[in-house]
């Protein structure tokens, strides 16, 4: 057959966009539709929708009731789930309406990512950009992230992006292509536990060694602080005073800012006790520093 006489039957068939597919496609790459067919395509795409809604309030309800240690683990595996899904529905579909053939699938396949790739160009970079940090463990559910100017724990992950929860309870929509522009900064790579750094700043004249020692005694005495990870404070000169640094683990990441807030203030009410001055700076010396 002639590639006027294939580029008019595509025409003729409604499927104007194919018009410039290689005269390789042979006449029968679509199967005779019917409305058997149609139904049968249209409920298993209604039937995956629900199969997915499913998924994700099921995963939701049952890493609340796990335990602590597997709540991530339940969550982490929604995407994996959602992308089966969504293959074999795919898979379906095609085999619904499509006469599989090595030759056809080659010669769609090319005439297809044409069109998408100059349609669809960010979309498809998005989605390539989440099947490669499925598989490099960029950030999963359940991590808390820096990405951009934007931090918070990831709580979604679909085929063009992720949700990320900010501390002040705002959904901010991240598309996977920021891994080809952005540094992402992972707090916790898919653990339970994530460092949280607590900054206390002192005066110059302080006791040096009582201030560490009340720091390590607030951590380890805390209901948040996972014992089994170590717990650091550092310290620094600056001109207006000294600047200590504690490092430790909560439990679970998602206790972050109770668990700082816990700290600094069982830190202040000892300071307090043991009248440990801070840091005294004059107005002009204030205004500079701001």
């Amino acid at each position: 057959m002639s590639s006027s006489t294939l580029i008019s039957r595509l025409y003729v068939n409604g499927l104007p966009w194919l018009a410039q597919a290689p005269s390789s496609i042979q006449p029968g790459i679509f199967k005779k539709i019917g409305a058997p067919q149609v139904i049968n395509g249209v409920l298993s795409i209604l039937l995956a929708y629900a199969i997915l809604r499913i998924i994700q309030v099921v995963a939701d309800w049952l890493s609340e009731q796990v335990p602590r240690r597997f709540r991530l683990v339940v969550k982490q595996s929604i995407p994996f789930c959602k992308g089966l899904i969504i293959v074999v529905v795919i898979s379906h579909l095609l085999n619904l309406f499509i006469d599989i053939s090595a030759r056809n699938v080659l010669a769609l396949t090319s005439a297809v990512a044409v069109a998408l790739g100059f349609a669809f160009k960010d979309l498809v970079s998005s989605i390539i950009a989440g099947i490669m940090a499925l598989f490099e463990v960029t950030y999963r559910i359940g991590d808390r992230v820096q990405i951009g100017d934007h931090y918070g724990e990831v709580i979604g992950y679909g085929l063009r992006g992720i949700r990320l929860q900010t501390p002040d309870d705002n959904i901010v929509n991240i598309p996977h292509s920021k891994n080809w522009t952005e540094a992402i900064s992972n707090a916790n790579s898919g653990q339970l536990e994530a460092q949280v750094l607590t900054d206390f700043y002192l005066d110059h004249d302080v006791n040096v060694e009582l201030v560490t020692q009340i720091l390590y005694q607030v951590a380890y005495t805390s209901k948040y602080t996972q014992l089994k990870l170590p717990v650091a404070v550092q310290m620094e000169e600056t001109l207006w005073g000294t600047h200590f640094k504690l490092r430790a683990y909560p439990m679970d990441a998602r206790d972050e800012f109770a668990y700082k807030t816990d700290l600094i203030r069982r830190a202040k009410q000892v300071f307090t006790k043991y009248g440990i001055a801070y840091p005294k700076l004059a107005v002009e010396e204030r205004l500079n520093y701001k």
